[in-house]
């Protein structure tokens, strides 16, 4: 089908001049050191709380052969996303490189899985949060949650650049909590503990390997996710950073690599030195495993804790960045209402800010973090699918298309990320069927909306149509 018609089921109004001044964001704020942070900040919550459900799910044996999985899967899609984030820069992310392969509609249905997965995604932090804070202080519950949404949607209102530089600073305080993590537990690691999960009888293949059997490795996807889910928001930067083409590829490439250092250490240490059994539904593995091993009252526990909370933390508020630019995208193409789209002085959309923060506090109250997870991942897989989709189809439609980078092994690699992506978001229904359902009914209303509503009233100036409009003109050129 071509760009033409494709199209034509939408329709664009026309807007003043001014529309697009006053929709700016802030250029130059990051180059690729401040990108590979911002990958690492999106995802290091992940290795401090949630991934350890997985145990529960699959065993330490699920859990590791569906990490490796994921691993793969992450590792295949970040070197296609470096090719189209360098390739088409703009704040959009995903739902850009997916207007640009399939037209509005499947731009659409691309932003709106990365919403979902955006917007629930710190609702799920921010409950790991409380428990980290309870272990430290004794506080917990919504009061916890409001703080912590307030606090930092109020420093990203203050402005992008200085936003990301506190971003750095709380990502490399979590680093050295896992640093300091892994010298303390290396000594105490002990093969046994791993397999301390007693096999399930009734599961088809179960054993000490895998106690809930075969089943228990897909049951275990969502989970593994968690240790790498939402570095694939790094391209949403792009119109901030100081050289997209370069610094795109290295900020993400780089981002990759050191999650999966700290995702391998701790799937191996924390129930290597405590026991699988005893961490498979831990609020915060990483100082139950201390605790474990030096005590309750253990200085270096307490010291993970503390400063581990930055972890989440850093993951909490970068992801609250990812939100409101495809929020921001979005809108000021006039998919969602545009006034969610309006950025003033400090070149911040507020109420892209605002708004999701609104909603995910609200999930947070629900208090079921392995829930938000499973829903976080239904529309996470979702955008995975299509943005691995779109880097095949450009290829092959657009092979003149400037790509600055291009991604080692080409379609076969993003090929290799579709077929796990599609694996990866039929497990959702295998770990919690309401959640998967829940999530769907919310992708089904966004689709709603912009069928009855938002597809007629398009904006032909916000850069993801003016590069559409200007891919169809040379088409028609040739």
């Amino acid at each position: 089908m071509s760009e033409f018609e494709r199209t034509k089921t939408v329709s664009y109004d026309s807007v003043s001049r001014d529309y697009l001044e006053k929709r700016q964001l802030k250029k130059g704020a990051a180059g690729w050191i401040l990108l590979a942070g911002l990958g690492v900040s999106y995802v290091i919550s992940g290795d401090f709380a949630g991934w350890n459900f997985g145990l529960g799910q699959g065993g330490f044996g699920g859990m590791l052969l569906a990490t490796l999985l994921m691993a793969i899967m992450y590792s295949c899609m970040v070197l296609g996303l470096a090719e189209l984030s360098s390739s088409l820069p703009t704040a959009g992310g995903g739902y850009s490189f997916a207007r640009r392969a399939f037209g509005p509609w499947g731009g659409y249905l691309t932003g709106t899985a990365i919403l979902l997965e955006y917007a629930i995604a710190p609702a799920a932090i921010a409950i790991f949060i409380g428990g980290y804070v309870h272990e430290l202080f004794g506080w917990d519950g919504p009061l916890v949650y409001a703080f912590f949404y307030l606090l930092f949607v109020g420093i990203h209102l203050w402005g992008a650049g200085e936003a990301l530089k506190i971003m750095l600073g709380i990502t490399a305080l979590a680093a050295v909590a896992i640093l300091v993590f892994i010298l303390g537990l290396i000594p105490h690691f002990q093969w046994d503990n791993l397999f301390t999960i007693a096999a399930n009888p009734d599961a088809l293949g179960a054993s000490s390997f895998l106690p809930q059997g075969y089943m228990g490795i897909w049951a275990a996807l969502p989970f593994a996710m968690w240790l790498f889910l939402a570095v694939e928001g790094v391209p949403l930067a792009a119109e901030e950073a100081g050289d997209p083409a370069r610094d795109m590829p290295r900020g993400i490439i780089t981002a990759m690599l050191i999650l999966l250092v700290f995702g391998g250490c701790v799937l191996f240490l924390a129930p290597g030195a405590a026991g699988a059994d005893a961490m498979q539904d831990h609020g915060a593995p990483l100082v139950g495993a201390l605790q474990a091993v030096y005590g309750g009252d253990s200085r270096l526990a307490s010291f993970v804790n503390l400063v581990g909370l930055a972890g989440l933390i850093a993951s909490f508020f970068s992801i609250i960045y990812a939100y409101s630019r495809q929020v921001f995208a979005l809108s000021r193409a006039g998919y969602l209402p545009r006034g969610l789209s309006l950025t003033g002085k400090r070149k911040v959309p507020a109420l892209a800010l605002i708004v999701p923060g609104i909603l995910g506090f609200i999930l947070s109250l629900s208090g079921e973090g392995d829930l938000m997870i499973t829903m976080a991942v239904f529309g996470a897989t979702l955008s995975y699918a299509m943005m691995m989709l779109s880097h095949i189809v450009l290829r092959l439609r657009e092979p003149e298309l400037a790509r600055p980078y291009r991604t080692p092994g080409g379609i076969v690699t993003t090929g290799i990320a579709l077929v796990l992506a599609v694996v990866a978001f039929a497990s959702t229904f295998v770990v919690s069927v309401e959640a998967a359902l829940w999530s769907a009914l919310f992708y089904i209303l966004m689709i709603g909306y912009f069928f009855f509503f938002s597809r007629k009233r398009l904006v032909a100036q916000a850069p993801e149509e003016e590069f559409a409009a200007i891919a169809r003109a040379e088409a028609e050129l040739q």
